[in-house]
């Protein structure tokens, strides 16, 4: 067999488009590289997110808003003080984008103005909060990136 320019090309492309085609079938079968999207009923989130913007609104026209803080406990996430504490209602939503495992939600329940995460439950880095509450039947919505 006599080889010749035309059949080296031929041979070259046949070993680059092997060579690519290893690397894609690899990276999409491997366990390794997830391409999971960061929550299950993507498009169900989609339509809900005008109510998303709304309550994101009625929370900056609060004269005070949520904040939070690190203590020694735990994250402590306070609540204005001019509300009264029976009649706020809601959930806190913590996403690790890292890891899905360690995610988790929990109902407000105020004692006083501040409800607090235990340190146990959380990982140092960087994690996402949203607090979806209501007061007295009007809806807010507190989104923030953290890091703890």
């Amino acid at each position: 067999m006599k080889l010749n320019w035309g059949t080296g090309i031929v041979l070259a492309f046949i070993g680059f488009i092997s060579f690519i085609m290893y690397f894609v079938i690899n990276m999409n079968t491997s366990e390794k590289y997830n391409t999971s999207l960061v929550t299950e009923d993507y498009y169900k989130a989609e339509l809900e997110y005008q109510n998303d913007i709304d309550k994101e609104k009625n929370a900056r026209n609060l004269a005070q808003n949520i904040t939070w803080k690190r203590t020694k406990k735990g994250l402590e996430i306070n609540f204005p003080e001019s509300m009264d504490i029976s009649q706020i209602t809601g959930k806190v939503f913590l996403y690790r984008p890292s890891n899905e495992q360690v995610d988790f939600e929990t109902a407000i329940s105020l004692s006083h103005h501040n409800l607090l995460i235990p340190d146990k439950r959380l990982l140092d880095g960087r994690w996402n909060i949203k607090v979806d509450w209501q007061y007295r039947g009007k809806s807010y919505l507190y989104k923030k990136e953290i890091v703890y």
